[in-house]
């Protein structure tokens, strides 16, 4: 079996269109074509080409310790642009034994998403 690249996540949110405006305005994706599922939802496409699926799951509470992450060439750069935008974010830190970063901050619903800068 040969896998190809990641086509899509799915993330649950307790309100899509609150969280939906946050991928695009914030983080850059763009909305795309939805099928009509009978729940409401959004498919975005990120920068990079890959695809975030948000879910409305009415009283979804976020696990903790889950997430997802993007790949990025200058978390540090990425920061500030985040938190330009009113985003917390917390301040890269190596991963242990590697010059490789990272870092985290939640989506309007809850979610974690790392940033990480590989070595």
């Amino acid at each position: 079996m040969e896998l190809g690249p990641v086509h899509h996540v799915s993330i649950n949110c307790a309100d899509v269109d609150a969280a939906a405006p946050f991928y695009t305005d914030v983080l850059g994706m763009k909305q795309l074509d939805r099928p009509d599922f009978g729940f409401n939802g959004r498919w975005l496409q990120t920068p990079g080409g890959g695809e975030v699926h948000l879910i409305e799951v009415p009283d979804w509470v976020p696990p903790k310790g889950q997430h997802w992450a993007f790949k990025v060439t200058d978390i540090d750069a990425t920061v500030v642009e985040l938190r330009e935008a009113g985003v917390r974010v917390k301040d890269p830190v190596p991963l242990p034994g590697t010059t490789a970063r990272q870092t985290f901050f939640f989506d309007p619903a809850g979610n974690m998403i790392e940033l990480n800068q590989p070595a």
